[in-house]
């Protein structure tokens, strides 16, 4: 009993702590809202001069401020060993664990802090202590839904090998869809996909509803369905995806060099002040871009090769690079 009322003491000690970050985190927002303004000329362009702890006017000089508080370390690092050595701090918060990274964690390994063994007397209160953490750092159904949800969107971001913004900005689409109660009536793997589908769009990594849907357990129909409903409902203002944004992957999946590929993205924004993008998939106007840029070039990439990287069909390339070639007067020698 004492160790259950020692975690539940542990408990109470985290809610304290995140709803302390909570108002640390508003505090934030409203300083950043009223923004410092010059009093002599009225400018924006302020300078911090950390080494000499003032704030000043870029236009007219005036020193606003020289008594601001550094809030970094006090110690430097010059690699990255040196910075594990020397930082006494945690790993940083994070929106893909559904507690946001403040939990404690009692190790699997049957040492205390000094590296010592554990004696066989106390193990076993060990081994309760750890299995009573695991029971109590998902509390209630909204954190077991978000610890399994994100759990998902990590997988699901690794296998389309997507950076970690992405997975943050995924995150908190997920969050937001759940504190608005539009899980219900969903299947969670469906509203995951499509949080990451959307923050995709969002940080302009672009991936494809059929790419999203090979490495989830839903359907393609199904995620377009629910990002649709989750973007209306959350007021997402997402503009279409620009067939720009696909020219590094497909150039590097044909392993093409950067002259190509920045004649590809030339091309693409004639194309775009031609009006010759709209209402075409993107996918397929980048595809035959590149195919064009390829032959221009001098590293010619045959329509089956670009099509597999692109996953469009070739039908789809030749109709475009035909539209693109004729419209913008580029003489293609096959």
């Amino acid at each position: 009993m004492q160790e259950i009322e020692k975690l539940k003491l542990l408990q109470t000690e985290r809610e304290a702590l995140k709803s302390r970050i909570k108002v640390k985190e508003s505090e934030k927002k409203a300083e950043n809202h009223t923004e410092t303004v010059c009093p002599e000329c009225g400018s924006r362009q302020l300078v911090h001069d950390y080494e000499r702890a003032e704030l000043v006017c870029q236009s007219c000089g005036l020193v606003i401020d020289d008594d601001f508080i550094d809030r970094g370390p006090e110690w430097r690092a010059f690699d990255h060993d040196q910075r594990m050595k020397r930082s006494r701090v945690g790993a940083p918060m994070t929106f893909t664990i559904h507690d946001k990274g403040l939990s404690t964690m009692i190790d699997w390994r049957n040492r205390d802090s000094y590296g010592r063994a554990i004696s066989s007397k106390n193990r076993a209160q060990l081994y309760r202590l750890r299995k009573w953490q695991r029971r109590i750092r998902v509390s209630n159904a909204t954190e077991r839904n978000l610890a399994f949800a994100l759990s998902e969107l990590d997988r699901m971001a690794s296998a389309l090998g997507l950076p970690r913004n992405v997975r943050e900005t995924a995150a908190v689409v997920y969050r937001d869809a759940v504190d608005k109660n539009l899980i219900r009536g969903r299947s969670i793997e469906g509203v995951a996909a499509a949080a990451l589908y959307a923050a995709c769009r969002q940080c302009s990594v672009p991936r494809t509803l059929d790419e999203i849907a090979e490495v989830s357990r839903v359907s393609r129909k199904e995620i377009g369905r629910t990002y649709r409903f989750i973007s209306r409902e959350l007021g997402l203002k997402l503009l279409p995806t620009s067939p720009i944004d696909y020219v590094p992957r497909f150039c590097s999946g044909l392993t093409l060099k950067g002259e190509v590929q920045s004649r590809a993205v030339e091309i693409l924004r004639q194309a775009g002040e031609r009006e010759l993008t709209s209402g075409r998939g993107p996918t397929g106007v980048a595809a035959a871009a590149i195919y064009i840029s390829s032959i221009l070039g001098g590293e010619r990439r045959t329509q089956r090769e670009v099509a597999e990287v692109a996953g469009v069909t070739e039908v789809t390339i030749r109709n475009r690079y035909k539209e693109l070639a004729e419209k913008l007067d580029i003489e293609i020698i096959l």
